[in-house]
């Protein structure tokens, strides 16, 4: 990609968004060298690691990268055996510390992506991270402990720095020297202690001269009684600096068997604080992987330029490619138009960069070899450079550059000159690029170019809403519509008089009034299409919603049938073991008293109880294991409502609707309903009339309301005062005929149906609890019942 076009469109501004999110100064570093791809492999591997970094940052909460140094000098003076510095050491441990700490926060996730192998690879070192934690303090600090030989060195010192002290206090305390001393204080000197002697009496102190003050009034003497300890400390400290190079030799021979595993390290995590400033920036920006194509096909569903204030920015829909190659965008200056442009051409530089793009999921993006772009932004600097010449000089440079693989994208092609000659110029100009089959985007507000995307294929309109009535436009790109000026309008709404405007528009020619008739006729078309599919679409959305619940519902009814119907088969099968030991027991028992003649009533009684266990036990196994009926064979016989048994289901049904051509038959089983053939039914008895109770009845209600009530009722469309009973009503039945829960579907609307249904359910005493319909179950346009049980 050539740098003007990254600078025209505003990279660059992205980039430093980009860097901000890094916390190393490696990972800012490549930051600043991201630059668009053209690989699409790579392009997508990019793409994944940034979608499964901005996942982990979701589930497990952001990465830090801050404090983290570059090593990479040091690495390559220890693979040359040379030692490092105590600070040098500090970098490395301080890297090793966020090795672990980086390589735990991907140890979190447990399901595999794009980065859990090199979360795994990272080596932390931890004792070579603890040995140098242990013997560095600071960069200017080695600890006590780092060795024994320092240890000693430093103890001696302190025992020396002790007497030496000792003994100048012992000069500066002496009241017989104070007034030959220019303060009471011990100082030092080139590493030695002195004291500050008035310069009249330094021939009182033998011993050696270190310094005089500025004025020439003091002396600095290092008095002979301490001269052999300040020499035996010099000694020392010599001696320190020795120990202090040994801890730093071996701290660094330390590392060099893992020079391999620090190179590793250093490059994985300078590579994730480039892959997570990625990912956090998309989180920032709320945007979403891009899906890309070979086709080149650009189709951004409500794209939110970046650099705009998210509380100001307007979403657009943009579409190039498949079916039209070329879009030609007209509308009022500060419409929209070059914003447009500037989205479609940065939304391409990001996704090719591995960044995700603020719009919406799904939207999609052309992989380009190159990106052109001559945009005059009046808001620019640059503006005073943006004549007639400096344009062309750069749309000839596109026109010769520009090829198959490429985007171009014009701002106002062939302004600045004269409006015919310009005209003509535009059109030849996207007709060459059109006839070489390039993407091409361009804003303008000559007709002829209106009239151009009219009548060439492959070549569409757009154009950025303006409001009339608010003298404003509204920044919506209108695919599909050629803009118009709206010039009389606005002039209209400013107060200039209707015959001058009546005027002006005797003064256009009969093509111009008919292509701006054309304009307004299709504008007209478009808002009643838009009104249409967006309720078409409501209506989709609803019938979807409703099928998913169904589907579900009859998912969960088949279990339960099939979990009743083994149950049934297992209790029979109990009932039939009972009974068979019931009866061997009694067998046993009835051998035992035949032999006895005195016994033969507790015999008969015996064989009583006997015949009525099995009685018993066959009446059971008859009601859970039904008999097969009589196969129907004459279909004209039936009548809604004819009691039948599916031998499939092994179930009993009633005929909800008649047979079809082809022998389907509607048979309804409760609150279910399912169509099956004729073959596979069998005539069954009716249900038997229930037992009447003195007290309520209700059971007989429930088993009738079972077979009416559905699992759904719909109020959409009525008022409150509508609504309302026929919900209550429905809750009642629903309630009487055993249900477990159900749908009330009440729309979005204002509200008002909602709240109103909602008070409802708070004052019946047989509704359990109630919450809004899940994505799949309608959304806020529902709400789910869920009754008391044990009714």
């Amino acid at each position: 990609m050539k740098e003007k076009t990254l600078r025209t469109l505003e990279y660059h501004k992205i980039i430093e968004r980009l860097c901000e999110q890094a916390g190393s100064a490696c990972g800012k570093e490549r930051c600043r060298e991201t630059k668009p791809l053209t690989d699409l492999d790579e392009i997508e591997r990019l793409q994944e690691e940034t979608q499964d970094a901005l996942s982990r940052i979701y589930a497990h909460g952001s990465l830090s990268f801050s404090g983290i140094h570059d090593v990479r000098a040091s690495i390559k003076r220890l693979d040359m055996e040379a030692g490092l510095s105590a600070g040098e050491l500090m970098h490395m441990g301080s890297l090793l510390v966020a090795v672990k700490r980086i390589r735990d926060y991907g140890a979190e996730d447990e399901r595999e992506d794009s980065l859990s192998e090199r979360f795994r690879m990272l080596e932390p070192l931890v004792s070579a991270a603890s040995e140098i934690e242990r013997c560095i303090i600071s960069e200017d600090e080695i600890s006590d402990d780092a060795s024994s030989g320092l240890k000693n060195v430093r103890r001696k010192m302190r025992l020396t720095n002790d007497k030496i002290r000792e003994q100048l206090a012992g000069i500066v305390g002496s009241n017989d020297n104070r007034t030959y001393l220019q303060d009471n204080i011990i100082t030092m000197r080139d590493g030695r202690y002195c004291i500050p002697v008035k310069s009249e009496y330094k021939n009182r102190f033998p011993g050696m001269v270190h310094d005089q003050s500025a004025k020439g009034s003091t002396t600095f003497i290092e008095p002979l009684a301490v001269v052999n300890l300040n020499n035996e400390l010099r000694e020392l400290a010599v001696n320190e600096q020795e120990e202090i190079k040994k801890v730093l030799k071996t701290l660094s021979q330390m590392l060099v068997p893992h020079i391999e595993a620090l190179e590793y390290d250093a490059e994985t995590i300078a590579a994730f604080d480039v892959i997570f400033a990625r990912a956090m920036l998309a989180k920032n920006m709320n945007a979403s992987r891009p899906v890309f194509n070979t086709e080149r096909i650009i189709d951004i569903r409500k794209g939110r330029h970046p650099l705009i204030d998210k509380t100001k920015v307007v979403p657009i829909d943009i579409r190039l490619g498949g079916d039209f190659t070329m879009l030609v965008i007209t509308g009022p200056n500060t419409g929209g138009k070059t914003v447009s442009l500037k989205t479609v051409g940065l939304f391409t530089l990001m996704g090719q960069s591995g960044l995700h793009i603020p719009a919406f999921d799904g939207s999609k993006l052309g992989v380009f070899d190159n990106v052109y772009a001559d945009i005059g932004d009046e808001q620019s600097i640059e503006q005073s450079l943006s004549t007639f010449s400096s344009h062309m000089t750069n749309t000839v440079s596109i026109l010769r550059d520009a090829d198959e693989g490429s985007l171009v994208l014009f701002d106002e092609l062939g302004a600045g000159t004269d409006p015919t000659e310009g005209a003509a110029l535009a059109r030849a100009i996207l007709s060459d690029l059109h006839e070489r089959g390039i993407h091409v985007m361009a804003t303008t507000h000559y007709a002829e170019l209106k009239a151009y995307a009219l009548s060439e294929p492959g070549v569409c309109n757009a154009c950025c809403e303006f409001d009339v009535a608010t003298l404003s436009p509204t920044y919506k790109l209108l695919i599909g519509v050629p803009g118009r000026s709206n010039a009389f309008a606005i002039s209209g709404k400013l107060g200039l008089s209707d015959k001058l405007i009546e005027r002006a528009r005797g003064y256009m020619t009969q093509k111009e009034k008919s292509l701006d008739d054309v304009i307004e006729g299709l504008s007209a078309s478009r808002l009643e299409y838009e009104q249409k599919n967006e309720k078409a679409s409501e209506a989709l959305g609803e019938a979807e919603r409703l099928r998913d619940r169904f589907e579900q519902k009859n998912e969960k009814l088949d279990a339960t049938r099939e979990k009743i119907i083994e149950n049934a088969r297992e209790e029979a099968e109990k009932i039939l073991r009972d009974a068979k030991e019931f009866a061997d027991a009694t067998i046993r028992k009835m051998n035992k008293l035949a032999s006895s003649k005195d016994r033969m009533r507790e015999l008969e009684e015996e064989r009583t109880a006997l015949r009525e266990k099995l009685a018993g036990a066959g009446k059971k196994n008859k009601s859970i294991a039904k008999k097969p009926g009589t196969p129907i064979t004459d279909p004209s016989q039936l009548k809604i409502g004819d009691s039948v048994h599916i031998v499939s289901m092994n179930v009993d049904g009633k005929i909800a609707a008649l047979p079809d051509r082809k022998g389907d038959v509607a048979v309804s089983m409760g609150a279910m309903r399912t169509v099956v053939n004729l073959s596979d039914l069998e005539a069954a008895e009716p249900a038997p009339e229930p037992v009447k109770k003195e007290k309520t009845g209700v059971g007989e209600i429930k088993i009738r309301k079972a077979y009416d009530v559905g699992m759904s009722v719909n109020v959409i469309g009525m008022r409150v005062d509508e609504a309302l009973p026929i919900v209550e009503k429905y809750l009642d039945d629903a309630y009487l005929a055993g249900l477990q829960n159900v749908s009330v579907i009440h729309g979005r609307g204002t509200g008002a149906l909602k709240d109103a249904v909602h008070g409802l359910l708070k004052r019946l005493k047989y509704v359990s609890s109630y919450r809004f319909g899940t994505f799949h179950e309608g959304d806020r346009g529902v709400t789910i019942v869920e009754f008391k049980q044990g009714n």
